[in-house]
């Protein structure tokens, strides 16, 4: 209750924001580590998985507490096992095949397939926890770290903090973390970037920020925005699932979401908070239309919380949990345990 009035009182004050880019970050070159021998193992991993990408060749790409593996169809390789024990919670391939990975509390990894470059807020990264990665249309990478975002064109760093300015009790910080937490970012298809944080989700159209809000209440607690083939923009968080057209937000569940992901036929996939605990929830593309879609919710894990989301090129669906990752062919559930 404690916690709910601070949030209550955060719907009523907080309507406005500051977001500031700070200057940039020439880096060193001195960060290069060299690639030991992969771990290969037949079972999948057992650490909490946050992200599930799949590469141009094929292979999936896990983002685990015990490492970033990669699964070729046959096997885990585990290959930051020698290089870094952080947790990783988030992977990106780039426009040239090249990956990068982001962890709690060492920074981002670059790697080239043959050896690793590491940055951290010593080559200009905002905060060395660094939740997610985005490449926008430049080629530019963004990462969205504890301290705000970080954008990096190759060369240096150029940081942006998050609701600067604003006023809070030292409580209200020491809950809301200053809202500068940074989960999600992408950029739209007119060119505009959407930020999901801790605190208010925020649009950047290159010179200004701007709140999110709907009613005059800002978006707080966003873990995850995407943008769907018609241009939708889909928002998963604390208040919810919520859908804007560019004139109109529809909310589609007021239960908590963690991830929120668009499939090839358009139906909407979440990570979703139920009244047992945590389901998958498939929302049908056909019904989207109306304000109560048609919902599958697909319960896997028996209640337990699951992260992120990924459709494969052959159609099945791997998801992350608390306990490694698992993989629905619209039947069955695969745990790779062995």
């Amino acid at each position: 209750m404690k916690y709910a009035s601070i949030y209550a009182l955060l719907l009523v004050f907080v309507f406005y924001t500051s977001c500031k880019g700070q200057n940039k970050t020439e880096l060193s070159k001195d960060t290069i580590k060299s690639e030991a021998k992969d771990v290969i193992t037949s079972y999948r991993p057992s650490n909490t998985t946050r992200t599930i990408k799949q590469d141009r060749k094929g292979n999936i790409w896990i983002a685990t507490f015990g490492g970033v593996f990669r699964y070729d169809g046959k096997s885990f390789t585990n290959v930051t096992s020698k290089v870094s024990s952080a947790r990783f919670y988030s992977v990106l391939e780039d426009r040239n095949g090249n990956f990068w990975f982001s962890s709690v509390g060492e920074g981002v990894y670059y790697y080239d397939g043959k050896s690793f470059q590491q940055f951290t807020t010593k080559e200009g990264l905002a905060n060395n926890q660094v939740i997610d990665i985005y490449e926008d249309k430049t080629g530019a990478i963004w990462f969205g770290t504890l301290s705000g975002a970080s954008r990096y064109d190759g060369i240096s760093f150029q940081n942006y903090r998050m609701n600067e300015g604003l006023n809070f009790t030292a409580e209200e910080r020491l809950f809301l973390n200053d809202h500068n937490d940074v989960n999600s970012i992408i950029e739209d298809k007119t060119g505009k970037f959407w930020f999901g944080t801790r605190g208010n989700a925020c649009i950047y159209d290159g010179k200004t920020f701007t709140v999110l809000t709907h009613k005059g209440k800002p978006f707080t607690n966003v873990r995850t925005i995407i943008e769907d083939k018609k241009g939708n923009i889909w928002l998963g968080g604390s208040d919810g699932l919520w859908r804007y057209d560019g004139s109109t937000f529809t909310n589609f569940t007021q239960k908590g979401v963690g991830y929120v992901y668009e499939d090839k036929t358009g139906n909407i996939w979440t990570s979703s908070e139920t009244n047992w605990g945590w389901a998958l929830a498939r929302y049908e593309a056909k019904s989207l239309s109306s304000t109560k879609p048609t919902v599958t919710e697909i319960d896997p894990l028996e209640g337990s919380m699951l992260f992120g989301i990924l459709e494969a090129t052959d159609g099945r669906i791997w998801l992350g949990a608390v306990d490694g990752v698992y993989r629905y062919d619209g039947n069955t559930i695969t745990d790779f345990k062995r």
